[in-house]
C-alpha cells in the first residue's frame, strides 16, 4: 500500500519515520487562506481535508494519503506563521507566561481495493510558556528559524527550555497527531 504524507513539513517527516514504515512526501500546494463563517476547529479540519484531496485526486491505486494542519490559539486569536521578524518577536510576547492551545486536525483518506475510507478528525494540547526577556525572544527569532511555524515556534527544538508544561499529546503540538494517525492506518502497515 502507497503512503503519502501530503505535507513538506520536515517536523512531520520526522514524526513519520517513527513509524518505521516506507513512505514518500508530496507537499499539497494548497492556498492556506480561511473560510469566513468557519470555526477555528472547522477551519482547520477544513485545511487538513483539502490537503489531503489535492494529493489524493493527483495519485491513483491503492494508497493512503494523509493531510495535517495546525494552528496555535490564545483567547480566540489564530498565531499562523510569522511573516516577519516583528511579528514574530510580537506573537511570542503575546504567548509568553501564559497558556495557549495547539489544534492539529488530521485528514486521512484510504483507497483500498477498490473501497474508499475518510478519517477527520482534531486533536487539541495546550502548551505553558515560562516568561521570557525580550533578549531571549530576539535569540530565539534570530537563530530559531520561526517563520515556518505556527506561533513562531517549535517545541522540540532549543525552544524547549521555554515550556513550563503541556496537557495532551506532544505529536500533536509537534504537527501530527501519531495517536490518531497510528490508530487509522495500523492495520494497513
Amino acid at each position: 500500500m502507497r503512503i503519502i504524507l501530503a505535507s513538506q513539513s520536515p517536523r512531520r517527516r520526522e514524526l513519520m519515520d517513527l513509524l518505521k514504515i516506507k513512505y514518500e512526501v508530496i507537499p499539497s500546494e494548497f492556498d492556506e487562506t480561511f473560510e469566513e463563517g468557519l470555526s477555528i476547529t472547522e477551519q482547520s479540519k477544513r485545511l487538513a481535508y483539502i490537503k489531503a484531496k489535492e494529493i489524493f485526486n493527483k495519485t491513483t491505486e491503492d494508497r493512503i494519503v494523509i493531510g495535517a494542519d495546525s494552528m496555535v490559539i490564545k483567547d480566540g486569536k489564530i498565531y499562523g506563521k510569522p511573516k516577519d521578524r516583528n511579528e514574530a518577536i510580537k506573537d511570542l510576547n503575546e504567548l509568553k507566561n501564559a497558556s495557549h492551545q495547539v489544534i492539529t486536525s488530521l485528514c486521512i483518506m484510504i483507497q483500498d481495493k477498490g473501497k474508499f475510507k475518510q478519517y477527520l478528525d482534531y486533536d487539541l494540547a495546550e502548551v505553558y510558556l515560562k516568561d521570557m526577556t525580550e533578549s531571549e525572544i530576539k535569540k530565539w527569532v534570530d537563530e530559531g528559524s520561526p517563520f515556518d511555524k505556527a506561533g513562531g515556534y517549535a517545541i522540540q527544538s532549543e525552544f524547549c527550555v521555554y515550556v513550563e508544561k503541556i496537557k495532551g499529546n506532544y505529536t500533536t503540538i509537534v504537527g501530527l497527531p501519531m495517536h490518531k494517525l497510528y490508530n487509522v492506518i495500523k492495520e494497513y502497515i
